[in-house]
């Protein structure tokens, strides 16, 4: 599998192993380094669970200073970094090689100030993305981004891959809602950028780092935007005859200038599978599925809903079921943040995260069929359709090589596709391995270079998270 090829390990580092460890263990506390076998194969993979490779170890400060410590210890000893959070990474973005060490920041997560008046929070990056809003929820606010793994995944990991969730619709995602950082460069200097202010001066180096995939610097604190919450919200399903009556619904709806707080999809393998896990009420008898939430007062609510119902009548939709109460409301929210898990009990997957133009929604998702048909596999469409983040989850064996194969030559298929559409390579979850060898059919040679350039401004020795991002031909070319 041409995704899994990796640059030759250091034999240097590797024969210098006991040596960096026991180095290692100086500079943290105690029980904050793994280093035996069972331990470190914890560390081994992330959630592309397709690829494996034991680090040389694992590394789990608990401050800033420590990350500080471990960076400059290892740029003296040659030493790869990969930094990790929660290990959920769907693109390969935290696999290690044999000759690095894992850099986790799972003991990093605390929650360090509250400010209500400027709305704003500032927490270690170890912290759960649902933990966030947890502690402010109280208070009746909350921290908008919501992947569907936030009861699992860090603030460190939704940095790196700039993650998004159901409700970025409306609401932007992590970059639109990070105010500021504080990160440790490779040689251990610790630098702080933008703070409690809306908009810092200068240049944007909060958009260059976030989703800057661990290539720049371990990101350890960040000033998050706290929003207030609403007053109400309710989601409400709609089924429809086909994939295509439900994406032209979906352009309708963002094309009247109506923004919902989200706006989901499923085709009918994912509706099958989610109902059965959920039991949200889904119908069975849909070909596909829009979730629609809205939030305001209650008046507000009943205004939106009547209004996206109107929009749809054109595309004749086979159910309308309104939410009426809160535990209808979890339901079925429940059935989509556990898409991904329900699928995972039926098959294997490859999950996609390319993104589209809306207007090319029902197009994509004809092609994305035709494409999966050729390979002889099943796929299982469940994404963000307001924002067109698509997330076609590819059904295989993954102890069938030769499935496993197809399932990766597919993947390829879809993601150039979406990038002929007009749209990109992810969304949400990265590049990583997973799609480090597709950069160059959306970017030029020339423009991966650019981005090299500054990739090696930050990291001038290549040892943070190296071998992912770009295609290992360009860089040794």
């Amino acid at each position: 599998m041409s995704s899994l090829a990796v640059l030759e390990p250091d034999k240097d580092v590797l024969n210098r192993r006991d040596v960096l460890i026991r180095g290692l263990r100086e500079l943290v506390p105690d029980g904050c380094v793994v280093s035996d076998e069972d331990g470190r194969r914890a560390f081994e993979t992330d959630a592309l669970t397709a690829y494996k490779q034991m680090p040389l170890a694992a590394v789990l400060p608990t401050s800033t200073e420590q990350v500080s410590r471990v960076l400059g210890f290892c740029k003296a000893n040659a030493i790869k970094v990969i930094a990790r959070g929660a290990g959920t990474s769907l693109c390969g973005g935290a696999l290690p090689s044999e000759d690095s060490i894992v850099l986790g920041v799972s003991k990093m997560n605390a929650v360090l100030d509250i400010d209500y008046e400027n709305r704003t929070a500032r927490v270690q990056t170890g912290i759960t993305n649902i933990d966030i809003s947890n502690a402010v929820s109280p208070d009746k606010f909350f921290y908008a981004p919501d992947p569907s793994s936030q009861l699992a995944c860090t603030l460190a990991g939704n940095l790196g891959m700039n993650s998004g969730g159901a409700h970025c619709l409306k609401y932007g995602v992590t970059t639109n809602n990070v105010l500021g950082l504080k990160i440790v460069l490779m040689d251990g200097e610790i630098v702080e950028i933008g703070g409690d202010e809306l908009d810092a001066s200068g240049y944007d180096m909060l958009g260059l780092i976030i989703g800057s995939e661990g290539q720049f610097g371990v990101v350890t604190e960040a000033t998050v935007r706290i929003l207030r919450s609403a007053e109400g919200a309710r989601p409400m399903l709609m089924g429809f005859g086909s994939v295509e009556a439900a994406g032209e619904c979906v352009s309708a709806i963002i094309a009247s200038g109506i923004i919902p707080v989200a706006i989901e999809f499923m085709d009918k393998p994912a509706i099958q599978v989610c109902e059965d896990f959920a039991k949200a009420g889904y119908p069975r008898d849909a070909e596909a599925l829009l979730i629609i939430e809205v939030e305001g007062s209650e008046d507000e609510i009943e205004e939106r809903l009547g209004q996206i119902q109107q929009i749809a009548e054109p595309f004749a939709p086979t159910t309308i079921k309104v939410s009426q109460s809160a535990a209808e409301s979890a339901a079925i929210w429940l059935g989509r943040k556990s898409a991904f898990g329900a699928v995972g009990r039926i098959a294997d997957y490859y999950c996609m995260d390319g993104t589209i133009p809306l207007g090319k929604l029902t197009e994509a998702l004809i092609e994305i069929g035709a494409i999966c048909n050729r390979y002889k596999l099943r796929v299982a469409n469940i994404f963000h359709a307001g924002d067109g983040n698509l997330h076609p989850l590819i059904l295989y064996d993954a102890n069938n090589a030769d499935e496993m194969e197809r399932a990766e030559k597919c993947g390829a298929e879809v993601l150039e596709l979406c990038v002929r559409l007009g749209g990109c390579l992810t969304g949400e979850h990265g590049v990583g391995v997973e799609k480090r060898e597709l950069m160059l059919s959306q970017f030029t040679r020339t423009d991966l270079e650019y981005q090299m350039r500054i990739k090696t401004m930050f990291d001038p020795d290549w040892l943070l998270n190296p071998a992912k991002v770009f295609p290992l031909d360009v860089r040794t070319s």
